[in-house]
């Protein structure tokens, strides 16, 4: 079969959680499939031929659309006064419709796959068979930040808010099949026929992600996009919050905040006892020279890959009950759960002062995310809705 895949961003580097699914997802689907891939293109500075380069083996075709940032303001005024949620005008361009609408009627694919509801727009008038991948509830995701959010930023997230409300339930009626990444996701949709929405959860690359000897140079790492508001909120709980408790029983506990992009906020948390070290090449390090690992997640929705790739590790993790929704790793078991800063702190002094804790936390962590989360097996399920639609 071929599919034409619409994504609203290049998917490389695996930097950010939408590319990692989206590149896996492109890597499994063909496997039996063929591939037509374009993808929207809102950043200058990307290497546009190493990313080119990592996608080839699985495309018969790339087409990478670059966004003018002239004309991504612009169309972010025009959705302010169309009514569309902002960041849906954000990866709008009437040139790059143009060019989908071209390719689509060169390549006569048998089926469009399209990522986000960011992308819906480009294909909501096709008339082939197609699917929308909602993967996380933006809505949702939204609602959560407002009440962080400045008082200069409220009225604007209440808007798009709103915004994505409607639009999310409107996109559902569009498309033939959709895709979300969790059970808790799904029931945050908008929708009365919600159930219909297939839950087709990440996977984690255990062959990349496993377990290596390394020298523990820090005591807990947490990782992510750190331009990722939900990440800079946990940097900052975690720093300002929790590791103040930790250092008044065990001065000198050391941190790694490791990530791309960090924000102003997530840099000034750089200290004696912390390291924010921005963009690496290879992630594993980070991984590997931390003791436990930690995601106090406040804000945000969907599956935290971060957390698959540290269990993968046999990484002892520590989480929120807000990130286990979807991950649905058990308490005291494979993971360690807590919500305020002196349940997280407690948590990392357990398994910092408890070896045989650590380690049953570490290898029970690590065989749940080897039997439940697998790219070829989560993608196999997508597949079969994909074939399945006439």
């Amino acid at each position: 079969m071929r599919i034409f895949v619409i994504l609203s961003r290049i998917p490389y580097p695996l930097e950010k959680g939408d590319k990692l699914r989206a590149f896996h997802q492109i890597r499994e689907l063909s496997k039996s499939n063929e591939i037509i891939l374009c993808a929207l293109n809102p950043v200058s500075n990307l290497d546009k031929q190493k990313a080119f380069s990592a996608l080839q083996p699985y495309c018969r075709s790339i087409n990478f659309l670059d966004l003018p940032r002239f004309g991504t303001l612009w169309n972010i005024v025009l959705a302010f006064f169309t009514n569309l949620p902002l960041q849906v005008g954000y990866f709008y361009n009437r040139r790059a419709a143009k060019k989908i609408r071209k390719l689509i009627a060169e390549y006569k694919p048998d089926h469009i796959y399209c990522q986000l509801v960011r992308t819906a727009e480009y294909a909501k008038h096709q008339r082939e068979p197609k699917t929308i991948d909602y993967q996380d509830v933006f809505s949702y995701g939204v609602k959560r930040r407002i009440g962080r959010s400045s008082f200069m930023m409220k009225p604007f997230l209440k808007l798009e808010y709103k915004r994505l409300l409607k639009y999310e339930h409107e996109v559902f009626d569009l498309f033939n099949n959709k895709t979300i990444i969790s059970i808790p996701d799904r029931n945050l949709i908008p929708h009365p026929e919600k159930e219909k929405i297939v839950v087709v959860p990440n996977g984690v690359d255990h062959d990349y992600f496993s377990p290596r000897q390394s020298e523990k140079k820090y005591d807990l790492v947490f990782t992510g996009n750190m331009a990722y508001p939900p990440n800079v909120d946990a940097a900052e709980f975690l720093v300002k919050e929790i590791m103040p408790i930790v250092w008044k029983k065990r001065p000198g506990t050391k941190a790694m905040i490791a990530g791309a992009s960090p924000d102003r906020k997530v840099t000034a948390l750089d200290g004696n006892d912390v390291k924010v070290t921005g963009w690496l090449d290879d992630i594993r390090e980070a991984y590997a020279s931390a003791r436990i690992f930690i995601a106090p997640m406040r804000i945000g929705t969907g599956l935290q890959n971060k957390l698959l790739e540290a269990m993968s590790m046999k990484i002892p993790s520590i989480t929120t009950s807000l990130a286990d929704e979807a991950l649905q790793a058990r308490d005291g078991e494979e993971i360690l759960i807590g919500d305020s800063a002196s349940e997280l702190a407690g948590h990392i002094l357990s398994l910092l002062e408890d070896d045989k804790l650590n380690k049953r936390i570490a290898e029970k962590g690590y065989h749940f995310v080897k039997e439940s989360y697998s790219w070829s097996e989560a993608t196999a399920k997508l597949n079969k809705i994909i074939q399945n639609t006439h």
